[in-house]
């Protein structure tokens, strides 16, 4: 552009240029309709620049945007690069609505997939956001991770199963320590010859194979964890039925007459209420021992059974990954890994801890 710049607004220009220097919110906008008017009013770009304190191609910047794309020209056009995330100041707000749930927002279930987050967030702050970008927010802005969600029954009763916890579970524990009472958790399981599978290390597209012999073959397992009743030993027993053969009320009779004769003591039993705990056989054996009382577990509320934990810790520590080649090797091995769990008193003790029950059990439990 020349010095001696030729630059005349027309009326109607004229009054475009006086209502962004009165009017117009934006004062970028407005400090360059100023520097077009001077412009229009016969300075030069050098004294106009000099005038609004800028450099002369700036000035001549402004006169190229006025020509190009008039008054929208003028405003600060968007920033290369790459877009913010999301606005710091408005975190608390999408991190209070993301914990309200996803159901009170319309969805089926609570689970939030990055894909819910990003129309959560166009509907309510009017953004749109890629999934990529919503990840980021979620995982370095707000601290959440990535989880595989937990399967519940729809059926248990949450209100139920935290007092059962808090307020009948102390008092069992007080009324069997007052009749000088083991108490006794109680659980089945079964073990398939097809192994748990767990993660393990293999070269980069060479997916390891478990070959397996017998996908279909089961051994049914029972257990018990006594407490004694100062609470200051633990032991566990346990009882494998013959291959493929499923628990029925007179073998869990025969399970609890073996551990009241170990005992020879009242005992307390926790377990939950499946059909064979309440089997003839079952209430029959009870009448003729009324020093064995039962205490069931709230519904569909596995996780409150310590039992339970042994098997978990059995499947995905002791036998992930092992494949035997016939049930007979799985028993022996089954066997080996059950006989040896009384003498492991942090593995029942980390068992009772990971139900949140308060047992009184010391710190180091002796195993009888």
């Amino acid at each position: 552009m020349p010095k001696a710049i030729s630059f005349h607004l027309s009326e109607e220009e004229l009054i475009v240029i006086s209502e962004a220097i009165n009017y117009d919110k934006r004062p970028e906008v407005r400090q360059r309709a100023i520097g077009l008017r001077l412009l229009h009013d016969g300075q030069s770009p050098k004294e106009v620049a000099v005038l609004m304190s800028v450099s002369q191609p700036t000035v001549y910047s402004w006169y190229h945007r006025w020509q190009t794309n008039r008054l929208e020209g003028l405003a600060n056009q968007p920033k290369s690069g790459r877009p913010l995330l999301f606005p710091d100041d408005r975190l608390d707000e999408l991190r209070d609505l993301l914990e309200q749930g996803a159901m009170i927002h319309g969805w089926q279930n609570e689970l939030w997939t990055a894909k819910r987050v990003a129309e959560l967030i166009r509907k309510h702050f009017n953004i749109k956001i890629s999934i990529g970008r919503v990840r980021i927010i979620l995982k370095s802005c707000l601290g959440w991770s990535v989880q595989k969600p937990t399967q519940v029954e729809s059926k248990r009763d949450e209100k139920y199963i935290l007092k059962w916890k808090e307020h009948y579970f102390p008092q069992i524990v007080k009324d069997t320590r007052a009749r000088g009472a083991y108490l006794v958790f109680i659980d089945e399981s079964g073990f398939m010859a097809s192994p748990t599978r767990r993660q393990t290390y293999s070269p980069r597209g060479k997916t390891p194979v478990i070959k397996v012999t017998d996908p279909h073959g089961r051994i049914s397992t029972i257990g018990a964890i006594t407490v004694s009743p100062k609470y200051r030993r633990l032991n566990f027993f346990y009882h494998l039925l013959p291959n493929n053969v499923n628990f029925r009320g007179v073998t869990v009779v025969l399970f609890l007459d073996k551990i009241f004769r170990r005992i020879r003591n009242p005992m307390t039993i926790l377990w939950d209420g499946v059909s064979i705990h309440s089997s003839k056989p079952v209430k029959k054996y009870l009448e003729q021992h009324s020093e064995i009382l039962i205490e069931p577990l709230p519904a569909y509320a596995h996780e409150l059974n310590p039992v339970d934990k042994v098997w978990l810790y059995l499947k995905y520590d002791c036998l992930a990954n092992y494949a035997p080649l016939n049930l007979d090797e799985l028993r022996d091995r089954l066997k080996s890994e059950l006989y040896s769990l009384p003498r492991k008193s942090n593995v029942l003790k980390w068992c009772i801890k990971e139900t949140e029950l308060k047992t009184r059990v010391t710190e180091n439990p002796v195993s009888i």
